[in-house]
């Protein structure tokens, strides 16, 4: 579904201030603000923040699966497509440093209020580990693709979290590196 350039103004800044200061921290006053138009208008185009939600929770999703389809068109071995998921964290540590992964921080937010959309948020922690289980069974783990790929989301989400915490984000970098150079290990052992 093609969205006009109003909507997807709305859902941009939503996304935006839903990550930089929180889901129940953001009023429906600051996004209509933020595209510049009145609290009437936008409730032409969405009737409450739920709505809202819906619509940042669909466009993060689709901007989640496009990710993981580039990885895949640009790396045929699936130790590079999981190598383009770690590195993923990296690209984005200065703004991790800030406000931490825009799923998990999120996703904590939600669990918090007992959210309805809380269920919603599983579905990208799903897609992120059955993508990452499928490259480990495509690397010959299939017995431990799943154990791998939850390993990888915890490292990521912790790296995150702490990254925050302490305004550093250095620490995305180390894990990053440690977690490269334990798939590799991973690998060198089932090679060797």
């Amino acid at each position: 579904m093609r969205l006009g350039k109003t909507k997807l103004k709305i859902i941009e800044a939503a996304n935006t201030l839903f990550y930089e200061q929180g889901y129940e921290h953001t009023a429906l006053s600051q996004i209509a603000n933020e595209v510049g138009i009145s609290k009437g208008n936008f409730y032409h185009h969405y009737k409450t923040k739920d709505d809202i939600l819906e619509a940042v929770l669909n466009q993060r999703l689709v901007m989640v699966e496009e990710a993981l389809v580039s990885w895949e068109t640009e790396h045929k071995q699936p130790e590079l497509r999981i190598r383009s998921f770690i590195q993923s964290a990296v690209a984005t540590q200065s703004q991790t440093q800030k406000f931490g992964c825009p799923i998990g921080s999120l996703t904590a937010e939600l669990n918090k209020l007992t959210h309805p959309s809380q269920n919603e948020m599983k579905r990208f922690f799903a897609l992120f580990r059955s993508w990452l289980s499928k490259q480990f069974e495509e690397l010959g783990f299939q017995s431990q693709a799943d154990q791998y790929a939850v390993h990888l989301i915890t490292q990521s989400q912790g790296a995150a979290l702490l990254a925050q915490t302490f305004e550093d984000e250095s620490i995305v970098t180390e894990q990053a590196e440690r977690m490269e150079s334990w798939l590799s290990e991973l690998i060198e052992r089932k090679t060797s």
